[in-house]
């Protein structure tokens, strides 16, 4: 098997500010496995949260297709599915890759390879970012008529009177949406205890990861007294993490740039089956080739919040849709997706 890598630049459509930091663009590494004619794509994206910068995940890349060279075909590596100490955005973009080009040399979609018995589709949340709250009404009120019922909503301002006004703003300008509201772990437990009712009685949904990241028992105590389900997202990173919260928090947010790819999030969802604990499938800001695989399994999940595709000013790839607010997996051998231009290549 060959590998090659290209990386391109993926521009935001508006900047995203969420309470620790502002992101306008990232970094796309693509990883294509070729192997007798055909070809597998995989997408990991930079992260400054989890200390991925484009050098560094080019690095573990190329070393990653080179470690490929070893195998006699994909469905081979795809069994073993080598890891080693490479990151979890890493693994799951050569899992991908593999089960993209396995799917292709058996003619069959990604999700039949992950056992599903039909066509996962999902109503994806729509992430609106923290912006003043007119420029937040008129979000809402485009994306509910394009045909989006669920809406995330970030928080964690200083001044929390700013987070509650732009959630009622969007409440009067899509009433029937369905709120999630991520803080990105902004709050103190005492703040928690204090603004969950408030969401409450504004119809919110859900809370992610109210709390900073780092105490998972805090998370979990938070949970027992919280008026709304608790999804964690921060932490809840590995199995591990996953395994000390199930059936003590509400919901996880799997990623499967930090669990490690599509079947390590299976393992998860197993995991936490008949809990309590449901399962979110997330995602980061990426093109559609970096979301597509968690679309082959979003038939798994309560909550969908795969749309950073969706976020993009020019999506380089198509194929699981989005724009009316559902995500599609294809039934196109592999992932199903398609490109629609270039970047930089170096050979593997």
């Amino acid at each position: 098997m060959k590998a090659t890598l290209r990386t391109v630049r993926l521009a935001l459509a508006e900047p995203l500010r969420i309470s620790r930091s502002t992101m306008a663009a990232r970094d796309a590494v693509w990883l294509a496995v070729e192997h007798e004619g055909l070809t597998g794509h995989g997408e990991a994206v930079t992260s400054v949260y989890y200390g991925l910068d484009t050098a560094e995940l080019e690095r573990q890349l190329y070393e990653a297709g080179l470690d490929l060279g070893r195998f006699g075909d994909p469905e081979s590596a795809l069994r073993e599915r080598p890891a080693g100490d490479r990151p979890p955005a890493v693994t799951a973009a050569v899992e991908a890759a593999l089960l993209d080009l396995c799917g292709k040399r058996s003619g069959v979609p990604v999700h039949r390879l992950l056992g599903a018995r039909s066509t996962p589709s999902a109503r994806t949340a729509r992430t609106i970012g923290i912006v003043p709250a007119e420029r937040a009404a008129a979000q809402a009120r485009s994306l509910a008529d394009s045909g989006f019922t669920v809406i995330k909503v970030k928080a964690g301002t200083p001044d929390p009177e700013d987070d509650l006004d732009r959630i009622r703003a969007i409440v009067a300008a899509a009433p029937r949406a369905r709120l999630l509201l991520d803080p990105n772990g902004a709050w103190t437990t005492t703040q928690a205890l204090q603004l969950l009712p408030r969401y409450a009685e504004l119809g919110v949904e859900a809370v992610e990861q109210p709390l900073a990241p780092g105490d998972p028992e805090a998370l979990a105590r938070l949970a027992e007294h919280s008026p709304l389900p608790l999804i964690a997202d921060e932490d809840a990173v590995s199995y591990e993490d996953v395994r000390r919260l199930v059936g003590r928090v509400q919901g996880v947010n799997v990623k499967l740039a930090k669990c490690g790819g599509p079947h390590a999030a299976l393992q998860i969802a197993e995991l936490i089956e008949g809990s309590g604990t449901e399962l979110m499938l997330g995602c980061l800001t990426a093109s559609t080739l970096g979301l597509a695989p968690a679309v082959h399994l979003a038939d798994r999940a309560r909550w969908a919040d795969l749309d950073g595709h969706l976020l993009l000013a020019d999506d380089p790839w198509s194929g699981i849709g989005g724009a009316d607010g559902v995500v599609r997996a294809s039934d196109l051998p592999g992932l199903g997706v398609r490109e629609r231009r270039v970047g930089r290549e170096d050979a593997a």
